[in-house]
């Protein structure tokens, strides 16, 4: 998602394969959209699929599943060696079940892609009923993206951001965050807290103040955080708080409330 109708200027987000958008302006081969989050960019009119009033959004109903790898490969046939893969979609994307196979096939689930086009995915990179985590357990996943590369504006396994990567996770937990580092601290579901009494799940946010926030990571406990940072090796990573530039640079701490707005989604 770019910040204006061009290639050229900056990339602001991502909205990744499957995400319902709403087209809010469009241009000669550009679209703005409103990305569930409330975010708004420019994608390529190419890279959008609009639908008709009267049709379901992409995945929202019927048997549907969520890719539960990092990454996950879809063929044109339920076969990894035949042909290369049609699509690689990263973790969380959404997608149609269509049928599964039988037989020989077995362990295969036909879905129907946003383009209308037919393909197989393995059923072991999706979760079929996806649930809400705990706060052990979005820990536990936020291990599983260690060593991936950081990639600004990135909300994806394919590379996120630090906020597309605490967004993520907090997501994981069926609460909807805003995008930003900086509108993830001021949110109204979030209270403050003091540095002293954190706890695992809690969420970190740096910069030079309170009001320019640059960077934000999740306390995973025992003076750890876990965050995505182009620091030192660019990538997600686990840092002490006591280190430097950390401890110097963190300017607020969060827990999410109970029941705060985005609960359930």
């Amino acid at each position: 998602m770019f910040s204006a109708g061009n290639p050229d200027a900056d990339v602001v987000s991502q909205a990744i394969y499957g995400t319902t958008v709403v087209v809010i302006d469009e241009r000669p081969g550009w679209a703005k959209v409103l990305t569930p989050d409330q975010y708004k960019g420019w994608l390529r009119t190419g890279e959008v699929r609009q639908t008709a009033s009267s049709e379901p959004a992409y995945a929202t109903s019927g048997k549907t599943a969520q890719v539960s790898g990092l990454t996950a490969n879809l063929y044109r046939e339920p076969d990894v060696t035949a042909h290369q893969p049609l699509l690689t979609i990263p973790f969380g994307s959404r997608l149609e079940i269509t049928a599964e196979a039988q037989g020989d096939d077995d362990g295969w689930l036909q879905v129907r892609l946003v383009d209308g086009r037919q393909a197989w995915v393995q059923r072991g990179d999706v979760d079929l009923a996806p649930r809400k985590l705990t706060i052990d357990q979005s820990i536990a996943l936020a291990r599983r993206f260690l060593g991936t590369t950081y990639t600004w504006a990135g909300t994806s396994s394919l590379g996120f951001d630090c906020s597309g990567f605490t967004q993520m996770l907090v997501r994981s937990r069926g609460i909807l965050m805003p995008r930003d580092a900086d509108l993830q601290a001021a949110w109204s579901g979030v209270d403050p807290i003091d540095r002293r009494r954190l706890r695992p799940g809690d969420l970190l946010f740096f910069g030079s103040s309170a009001d320019h926030i640059t960077h934000t990571g999740m306390f995973i406990g025992h003076g750890q955080f876990i965050h995505d940072t182009p620091h030192g090796h660019p990538g997600v990573q686990i840092s002490r708080l006591k280190d430097q530039p950390w401890s110097r640079l963190l300017v607020a701490c969060r827990r999410i409330k109970q029941n705060p707005p985005g609960d359930g989604h």
